[in-house]
């Protein structure tokens, strides 16, 4: 994302796409994307068809492996179009509305010492607008005395001055070091509030939207150490007893990094319970800690509380109490200071085997075997060596135990459905190891046997010859690292779900249901497909909700954009750049007038839509948000509304 003052050139009248050279392949063969026209590139994508995922093995942070299961992103057909033609640029004139700030916007500049690319876009590229989605056209911003103003709108031609609804305790310019003040809405009634010096607030605010009855009150305050930004929160009520979950994000300084960037990323899991129902008095009853290399692109705690899903380029994993961990690292330790795993195991097709050696005698009154479906027990005189749920189920009647020298404990499990490769034996047991035998490695080689080649581009004059990266517009570039989509729970603090992305550029999150999850859109092909988080719903965890036509083609032309959103209902995607401009892309919607497609001899029922504004300010867009009927643009000393929607 490119942050320069350059204006690219005045758009064109239609959004046009390439012209047509030779498909492209790449160098394993598998198609990746073409640079045909749009219409007949957009259905041979390889990511607009269901796009499986198999399981994966994710290394952390540290470098440990980790397994996590199977899922998928399912593309809707219905919601794709293969007959866009690509948007006309509309020269309506789009109702804009301009407010004067009586106070600047608290921005915070980068320091000398934020000079990496995590630091840009996590404070950097910061969107300064916060909306009320519970109450829409409810915007809310900090201005530089501390005060968070809000500004309601019930009629455009009638706008009113933001007004205070809250002011910080803390004096901002007294500190040098602090990050941007941040707010996030938990509810209808609540929010968690940042100073940007570390400390975190609790406010309840009432129900919002009231007009100048809206108090806002601190519930709990306490500093929590280093500054810090909010990133998402919820509320949550078990058994009438409340709760308040949030995510705060901190990049940090990592002495010990001498070939990265020297900066690391944290992410705190923050709960906040209600501890006196009389009093009301909150305190933090828990704090978790994961750590990554990289600005996560998305992180959002589920609704109920029980997990966490993070996209990101580098995989983030919980960090545990250093002591804790030095005590276990202290117990596996053998003589030699090696770990050694406490059970080995093996698997085909049909069936696997659990070994267990010791080194005293072992005998079958030593042995308690339990198994069920799901589940297995192991211990060894009275002494637990596995317990867990099964990753997948087994035949509990044609399993199998036996002693062998006196010395081992082996135990077979037939699998209840053959061919169906385990990654792990007992979901989020790490105290094992697998051994694979050489028949298997032998056959895994051999299927991987036609990617490989001793010469580079043996065959250059083939049907179908490797990518030409010269062919390539930018737009088309693959990503250097790719994301990956992860899914926490919540109690074992292990990954249990993960999808990677591949070239699937992420592009912004958007908040259609407060009720649910934000979603995210993810670029497929030249399509931007709009997906909605379900974590009740583990074989459906991510819908595909709404597609915007070729956004993912458009928006990489766009070298200054800052800022991206759409509207809750999907009618329009917008997006703003660093100064001035604001380009709206529409849904298609049918024509009122007969329009001809002269190349095709058709008629033409649908168009789609691209407008631009163009602001009355030269100072930086700071904020950016949008609703169903208008888009809300934060400027330094100006706030701006554009009617989008006058339908209603």
């Amino acid at each position: 994302m490119n942050c320069g003052l350059r204006l690219p050139p005045p758009p064109t009248s239609t959004t046009t796409f390439p012209k047509s050279p030779p498909r492209l392949r790449s160098s394993l063969g598998q198609e990746r994307g073409s640079l045909q026209p749009y219409e007949s590139r957009k259905r041979r994508g390889p990511f607009n068809r269901t796009l499986k995922v198999e399981t994966r093995v994710l290394a952390d942070a540290e470098g440990v492996m980790e397994v996590a299961a199977n899922c998928s992103l399912r593309v809707k057909r219905p919601l794709l179009d293969p007959r866009f033609e690509g948007y006309k640029l509309s020269l309506e004139p789009l109702p804009c509305y301009q407010l004067e700030l009586d106070s600047a916007v608290a921005e915070v500049k980068l320091r000398d010492d934020q000079y990496t690319l995590d630091h840009m876009r996590a404070f950097g590229m910061f969107n300064y607008l916060y909306c009320d989605s519970w109450n829409q056209d409810n915007i809310y911003f900090v201005d530089q005395l501390g005060r968070i103003m809000n500004l309601t709108v019930t009629l455009d031609t009638a706008l009113g001055k933001p007004r205070e609804v809250f002011r910080l305790p803390t004096d901002l310019a007294a500190y040098d070091n602090r990050l941007c003040a941040s707010l996030h809405f938990t509810s209808s009634t609540w929010a968690t509030l940042s100073d940007g010096t570390g400390r975190l607030y609790l406010i309840g605010t009432g129900e919002r939207g009231n007009g100048t009855s809206e108090k806002w009150e601190i519930v709990f305050n306490e500093d929590l150490g280093d500054p810090f930004v909010i990133l998402h929160s919820i509320s949550i009520i078990k058994s009438e007893d409340h709760s308040v979950a949030t995510i705060l994000l901190r990049v940090e300084k990592e002495e010990l990094d001498q070939k990265g960037s020297g900066f690391f990323v944290s992410l705190e899991w923050v709960t906040i319970s209600k501890i006196n129902k009389e009093i009301q008095k909150y305190e933090i009853t828990e704090r978790k800690v994961l750590r990554g290399k990289s600005v996560p692109h998305y992180a959002a705690i589920e609704p109920d509380g029980n997990g966490l899903m993070i996209a990101s380029c580098h995989s983030f994993k919980f960090v545990h109490d250093e002591k804790q961990d030095e005590e276990i690292k202290d117990e596996k330790l053998t003589d030699n200071g090696k770990v050694e795993p406490l059970y080995y195991w093996q698997q085909t097709e049909e069936d696997l085997t659990i070994t267990i050696h010791r080194s005293e005698d072992v005998s079958k009154e030593d042995v308690e075997v339990r198994f069920s479906p799901d589940h297995i027990s192991i211990a060894l005189k009275k002494q637990s060596c596995l317990e867990g749920k099964l990753y997948s189920s087994i035949d509990p009647e044609s399993s199998t135990w036996i002693i062998k020298e006196n010395k081992s404990l082996e135990v077979s499990l037939i699998k209840k459905d053959e061919g169906l490769t385990w990654p792990e034996l007992v979901l989020g047991d790490e105290r094992g190891e697998f051994v694979r035998d050489s028949a298997q490695c032998a056959a895994i080689a051999e299927r991987l046997m036609h990617l490989t080649s001793e010469e580079l581009n043996p065959d250059p004059d083939k049907g179908k010859p490797p990518c030409n990266a010269q062919e390539l517009e930018e737009c088309d570039i693959f990503f250097e690292e790719s994301s990956s989509l992860c899914r926490f729970d919540g109690s074992t603090l292990k990954t249990t779900h993960v999808v990677n992305l591949g070239s699937n550029q992420y592009l912004f999150s958007a908040l259609v249901d407060p009720k649910e999850m934000p979603c995210f859109c993810l670029r497929h092909d030249v399509d931007a497909l709009l997906w909605q988080p379900h974590s009740s719903q583990q074989d459906e965890m991510w819908e595909h909700i709404a597609t915007f036509n070729a956004l993912g083609y458009v928006q990489a032309s766009k070298r200054d954009k800052k800022f991206f959103a759409c509207a809750p209902n999907y009618s329009y995607a917008a997006l703003c750049e660093c100064l001035r401009r604001v380009f709206i892309y529409r849904q298609p919607t049918a024509m009122s007038t007969v329009l001809y497609n002269r190349k095709e001899g058709r008629q033409v029922g649908q168009v789609a839509k691209q407008q631009v504004a163009s602001l009355e300010s030269n100072d930086p867009i700071l904020g950016f948000q949008a609703t169903n009927e208008r888009l809300f643009v934060l400027t330094t000393k100006n706030l701006f509304l554009i009617k989008v929607n006058t339908d209603n």
